[in-house]
């Protein structure tokens, strides 16, 4: 399974697909959502993802906040979670300014749509695929009508169920869209080691059949790792300039060194997972030489002599006749007089 993002394959045996999850973290200001993607591209991402919304078409006017966000700006009587997002929403020139700074430095814009006027926009700037929050797992109407559009989809699926996730990819299937990838994700913030459940991601690949990865909200390292082990395809993980600016998702992101860290380690799993296919590594040929141990004459053996075992040990170096080989020397003859501590070689041996 694999498909295209603009130019970049995702699934198959092509790397990892890593977005950098700007989200909110811009706090309006097109000049920190550059600074944003500078950070994004310098860590090496594959992509960087904002969030496009419009507010008055996703929460009502007295939607309570979470508890998570009431810890990071605030109750309801400081700030509204719906007065909260106005001060997040994207305008369209924002977009159109991100989106051409991203080009001029050659990273992959993604945002992700919470409502269809916002899928529109995206649609109209031509971003080259959706990814819908764990929110909208369960928003139907919306994901018809996003798959309708045809572009690829990215779907996280923190809070939601077995029976839910399995709705939400038939849904977008019955559109005719098949170039799906299904994150494995935990809504609470910061997550909880013990909650990650990477194990849900091969539930995915086996009973969903697509490509599939985790959306990270942990603030541990072992998560990439360890899920890029275990065959993801898509990693996304929330990342800021500086954790202590004001906002509701600094705090739980990742800063510029740490996303540069969690990329590099996914890269460096990546070059120590290889390929399936044992051999012996060019790396390896000197010391398969000199370490390992070949069938060596423990006494003077005569030319036309048969060998038998108590002629022979079996020491380094390996470059003589291996040991697996010791029925093609017992019970042969000598071609040759075999001084005591010689290495046997083929050509010392009458193979018949």
């Amino acid at each position: 399974m694999e498909f295209k993002i603009q130019d970049t394959f995702i699934g198959g045996d092509h790397p990892l697909f890593f977005i950098a999850e700007a989200g909110v973290n811009h706090n309006g200001s097109v000049e920190m959502g550059k600074q944003l993607i500078d950070i994004a591209i310098e860590a090496e991402a594959n992509a960087v993802k904002f969030q496009t919304f419009k507010t008055d078409n996703i929460i009502t006017k007295n939607a309570p906040k979470s508890t998570y966000h009431i810890e990071t700006t605030g109750d309801d009587d400081y700030q509204s979670w719906f007065d909260l997002l106005k001060t997040q929403e994207m305008s369209k020139n924002m977009h159109v300014e991100l989106i051409e700074y991203c080009k001029k430095k050659g990273i992959i814009f993604l945002s992700t749509p919470y409502d269809d006027e916002s899928a529109d926009l995206l649609e109209d700037l031509n971003v080259p695929a959706y990814k819908i929050a764990s929110t909208d797992t369960s928003n139907i109407p919306l994901l018809k009508y996003i798959a309708k559009k045809g572009s690829p989809m990215i779907l996280s699926s923190a809070m939601a169920t077995m029976e839910e996730v399995e709705l939400a990819v038939s849904t977008v299937r019955s559109e005719g869209l098949n170039e799906i990838a299904m994150l494995q994700c935990t809504g609470n913030y910061p997550a909880k080691l013990s909650d990650t459940n990477l194990r849900v991601m091969q539930t995915y690949k086996e009973k969903l059949n697509c490509i599939v990865g985790y959306s990270d909200h942990t603030p541990d390292l072992i998560n990439p790792v360890a899920a890029t082990a275990m065959g993801a395809k898509v990693y996304e993980k929330h990342f800021t300039i500086d954790c202590s600016l004001p906002g509701p998702d600094h705090r739980m992101a990742l800063e510029g060194d740490e996303l540069k860290q969690t990329i590099k380690a996914i890269r460096d799993t990546e070059s120590a997972l290889g390929n399936p296919l044992k051999q012996v590594l060019e790396s390896e040929k000197e010391n398969r030489s000199k370490l390992r141990k070949s069938i060596v004459s423990k006494l003077n053996i005569i030319k036309d002599e048969i060998i038998t075992m108590d002629m022979i040990s079996f020491k380094r170096p390996g470059h003589g006749i291996q040991p697996v080989d010791l029925n093609s020397v017992i019970g042969k003859k000598a071609l040759t007089d075999i001084p005591d501590g010689t290495v046997l070689l083929f050509e010392m041996i009458d193979d018949k």
